[in-house]
């Protein structure tokens, strides 16, 4: 029987990867998610029986009919066919016994993560056929979000080669990997995911014989068994150590063969748009003149890697100094293995003879001097093996002083004589003396092919692989120097007074401390550089971070080499987190007071007057709605910019986003360029979430257009070509630039939205009530998804809440509270009380990128969102009357939100401009709904056992659980 995936003919293939729009462009993805679920229903009938795939499939079809009865027919919905077929299927889930309800959501999740795997490849296929038509295309095609996209704008606002160089000298993404929200696969499940997601990109070649299609179609048929055989919900929650290691995964799945990647695809950008220069070679030099791409060692460093698992203590526990110490030793390990690694293929293939080709003076001293350490430890196995092969030598030495030795028939001493390296610098000098011997003798392309790849990653990753932030909330700090300080104080009252014993909290503060100056010392120093203060308040809150981390030991101010007898230590800078309204707002004053005070300045001075500070997306939506959060977090990002000027500071902002829109989160690449004009340094850091890092770096062609779109968007906001180009235009289309109306839009905007959203939401205790139990929040703990406890104490209160399970509840009931309350009401207000206030949010939605951002964001949200699957989350609220209030506010809110979207987007849809997400959320939505209609029912089931006091059931929580993974691989976001 020919294989699903049998073509009629293989031009046809061809066509549809060159296609650019179309039809024909998304008729690959419909093949593989048509295949797809076929394999799934098979392998569902012979795992689990016929019952069960006719039960899912009548929960399908009824779930279609459903939302086929409310799209509009003839103008209107048929709303009395959609309650039917809804309680169709209600009653269907009604009397599922617990097993098959179980085994229902498990179908309908597996589904999905088949789904997820068919997008993820349809989107590498898509870049594939971006390239190809970028050299077919007239340059018109060129995509303006891409590098080259934005190079060529650069060009055209009369840009040089040289300013390009510049500008990208300014510019370094960095990409801050945090555990929370975690992603909901277990690790086993991933590595699943992997191999389907590699059957499925063999599928796609062309041409492939007809008998290996059909290999590889039963390959993945026994994936797709493996992978219903396998638990998809955990039994145990992660912990720390889990959590490193899953993110530290992604470093051998992908990001390791990125970086190579990344910066020859930026190089073939520069060389394709100032071809008859090399911008990144020394003014005035022969390289400077070529029209080749440049090498990609002589490309400024545009990435840097950090991360928060095993250094964020903030509400978490389980975050000790142990769990500290191994996230850097996995990072270290992992690390020096990949190096090794690279080495040994450099061993392998460079066997260039001195009796064939000379190499440079450096290179023999430098050799000269590790084989006489070798040669008095009695150990020149290698020297009398390889006489002649200096360059051999010289590899085998640096592999040496990491650790390692090569793999040869030569034996070598486990324990080498050699030096270790502390510093980067030192490897990186001896990689460069190899690079310059090779181009100096006759091998540029040796050079090119194995060194350079090598020395470009030692520059990105150093000898610890990312940094490390460590996190803890202000108050912890204020309270460790409290009971520190009250000794003290006592003491020098009276006399002879012993101090107590401090308590656990305060003996961990100073333990982390004491642990990152021992780390600094067994480490490279730059593993720990930044210390997050979340909850930061006053200038004080960072005083108590310096005193803290003296006392424990920590040399705080930066040092290099020469200034005493230790390597280069960058210090510990402490980074304030400001994450509510408020202290957006008093961010700018608490900065000054801070880079204005006399304390402050030989710390500055040591850090060459750099300060990070952050802004945090998720507790400010969280406080005050989306409109007031994005706006307030705007005009504090401006501010803390003029108030860096005004003090000679080089700001650099951290932005901590969420994933989902209720979090800060939407394309990074938009939020990237619709940062303020002349509010951008260059550099930037920005959290990736668990949830969405699979989505972003499982693969190196998905890594890669990751980083490339953040290193356009930082070129494109750094040197703002649009502006040059439109300068002296009455109204400026997405260049940055802000119009005073616009300005005075957003504050009144702001202020409404802000007013209605406090009013209903936070300062409205009935919304709390209806949160918990209208939602499966409570069930977050029985989901297991990370190490981290949903709530900061045991206290039940909206204040305590984290911003996670906020999101997490409303994104599961699909309600989406976060992402659009307080939007539409307020832009509402602004059309009715404003004269031509349509036309001017129009105008705005039309030029201004924040705006921009915010509509886009939110109208997607509204997609995801279904009020009538919500209606029966409500149903689960305990009081009527209460649940009747606050449900028909939510609901009116949703509806005006929607209806203003649509105004303000000139559109008759929601995401009409965007039909690939459009149809994504459209065919995904039947299949989450009966996810959706099995947790009611589950939830319900569990409540009422509480109520009869009957005990819990694991098997109950476990099929719960499954519901949350399924629905959150259906939207895509767990919270």
């Amino acid at each position: 029987m020919p294989s699903l995936w049998s073509p009629t003919d293989w031009p046809q293939r061809l066509a549809e990867l060159q296609a650019p729009t179309g039809e024909l462009k998304e008729a690959p993805l419909r093949r593989d998610v048509r295949s797809l679920g076929m394999l799934l229903g098979e392998v569902l009938r012979e795992q689990a029986g016929d019952p069960l795939y006719e039960a899912v499939e009548a929960l399908r079809r009824t779930a279609i009919a459903r939302r086929e009865a409310e799209a509009p027919q003839n103008g209107a919905a048929n709303q009395a066919d959609a309650t039917a077929h809804l309680q169709q299927a209600l009653a269907r889930v009604h009397t599922l016994e617990l097993a098959a309800a179980y085994q229902l959501a498990r179908a309908f999740g597996f589904y999905f993560e088949l789904i997820n795997l068919a997008e993820t490849n349809h989107r590498k296929r898509r870049r594939l056929s971006l390239q190809l038509n970028q050299t077919a295309s007239p340059p018109s095609a060129i995509q303006r979000g891409d590098l080259r996209g934005t190079l060529r704008r650069l060009r055209q606002a009369g840009i040089s080669a040289n300013e390009v160089h510049s500008l990208l000298r300014r510019i370094c993404v960095s990409p801050v990997f945090t555990a929370h929200p975690t992603e909901v696969a277990r690790r086993s499940v991933m590595f699943k995911r992997r191999r389907i997601s590699d059957l499925l990109e063999q599928l796609d070649r062309i041409p492939v014989p007809e008998p290996q299609l059909e290999a590889l179609e039963r390959d993945l048929l026994a994936e797709i068994t493996a992978l219903w055989q396998t638990d998809d919900v955990r039994s145990a929650r992660p912990t720390v150590r889990d959590e490193i290691r899953m993110a530290l995964d992604y470093y051998e799945s992908s990001l390791f063969d990125t970086l190579p990647v990344l910066y020859s695809e930026v190089a073939a950008a520069i060389a394709a748009e100032y071809p008859n220069t090399n911008p990144c070679a020394p003014a005035g030099s022969a390289a400077s003149l070529e029209a080749s791409p440049p090498s990609i060692c002589e490309l400024p460093r545009l990435i840097h890697f950090g991360s928060w698992i095993g250094g964020d203590r903030d509400g978490n526990p389980f975050v000790t100094p142990q769990a500290t110490r191994e996230a850097l030793a996995m990072a270290h390990s992992l690390l020096l293995t990949h190096y090794r690694r690279r080495l040994q293929n450099v061993f392998e293939q460079l066997a260039s003879s001195t009796q064939q080709v000379p190499v440079s003076t450096e290179i023999t001293a430098l050799l000269d001097r590790y084989l006489t350490q070798l040669r008095t430890a009695g150990q020149n196995a290698l020297e009398e093996r390889f006489p002649h092969e200096s360059i051999r030598l010289f590899i085998a030495c640096v592999m040496m002083r990491l650790g390692a030795t090569p793999q040869s028939a030569v034996p070598v001493p486990a324990n080498p004589a050699l030096t270790p390296y502390t510093r980067s610098a030192d490897l990186l000098s001896d990689l460069t003396t190899l690079r310059t011997s090779l181009i100096e003798n006759n091998g540029p392309r040796l050079a090119q092919m194995l060194i350079d790849p090598l020395l470009m990653e030692v520059r990105t990753y150093g000898l610890h692989l990312q940094t490390l932030d460590i996190r803890q909330h202000a108050r912890v700090h204020a309270a460790a120097v409290a009971e520190i300080s009250a000794w003290t104080e006592a003491s020098s009252a009276k006399s002879l007074t012993l101090p107590p014993a401090l308590t656990e909290q305060t003996a961990e503060v100073l333990d982390t401390f004491r642990t990152i100056a021992a780390l600094k010392q067994t480490y490279s120093p730059e593993s720990i550089r930044q210390y997050v203060i979340s909850g930061a308040t006053s200038a004080e809150d960072v005083l108590h971070v310096l005193w803290l981390a003296r006392l424990g030991g920590v040399k705080v101010e930066a040092t290099s080499l020469g200034q005493d007898d230790q390597s280069d230590d960058p210090g510990l800078q402490p980074v304030p987190l400001f994450e509510s309204i408020e202290d957006l707002q008093n961010a700018p004053a608490i900065m000054r007071e801070l880079w204005t005070s006399e304390a402050y300045r030989p710390l500055l001075r040591s850090w060459n007057h750099h300060q990070e500070v952050m802004l945090g997306y998720s507790d400010s939506n969280k406080d005050g709605g989306m409109i007031t959060s994005t706006w307030e977090i705007y005009k504090a990002h401006r501010a803390l910019h003029e108030v860096a000027r005004d003090c000679g500071i080089t700001l650099r902002l951290f932005h901590g986003r969420g994933g989902t829109v209720g979090r800060g989160g939407g394309p990074t690449h938009r939020a990237i360029f619709a940062q303020p004009m002349n509010s951008f340094t260059g550099e930037l850091r920005i959290t990736e979430q668990g949830e969405v890092l699979n989505w972003k770096y499982s693969d190196v062609i998905l890594a890669e257009r990751n980083l490339e779109l953040m290193i356009a968007a930082s070129l494109d906001a750094l040197a703002r070509p649009d502006a040059l180009l439109q300068h002296g235009n009455k109204i400026p289309h997405l260049t940055g630039e802000i119009l005073p109306a616009w300005e005075i839009a957003l504050d009144q905007l702001s202020a409404t939205s802000y007013a209605f959203y406090r009013e209903h939401i936070v300062d409205n205790s009935d919304t709390f009530t209806y949160f918990e139990q209208a939602t499966p929040v409570a069930e977050l703990e029985h989901a297991r998804l990370g190490s981290r406890p949903a709530k900061r104490s045991g206290k039940k209160s909206m204040a305590d809440l984290r911003a996670i399970p906020w999101v997490f509840g409303w994104m599961q009931s699909r309600q989406l509270v976060p992402a659009y309350f307080g939007v539409g009401h307020a832009l509402h207000h602004f059309i009715q009380s404003t004269p031509d206030g349509l036309a001017q949010l129009q105008t705005m939605a039309r030029d201004f990128p924040l705006f921009l951002d915010i509509i886009r964001n939110v109208e997607m949200a509204l997609a995801k969102a279904d009020f009538g699957i919500a209606r029966l989350y409500a149903s689960l609220v305990e009081d009527e009357a209460l649940r009747d209030r606050v449900f028909t506010t939510l609901e009116a809110e949703f509806n005006l939100t929607h209806r203003m979207i649509l105004e303000i987007t000139k559109q008759k849809s929601l995401l009409q401009t965007n039909p690939v997400l459009e149809r994504s959320i459209r065919l995904r939505n039947p299949y989450v709904d009966p996810m959706s209609l099995i947790q009611v029912e589950l939830i319900r089931r569990k409540r009422t056992a509480a109520v009869n006091n009957e005990p819990d059931s694991p098997e109950l929580d476990r099929a719960i659980s499954a519901t949350i993974n399924g629905i959150s691989a259906g939207l895509r976001n767990t919270g």
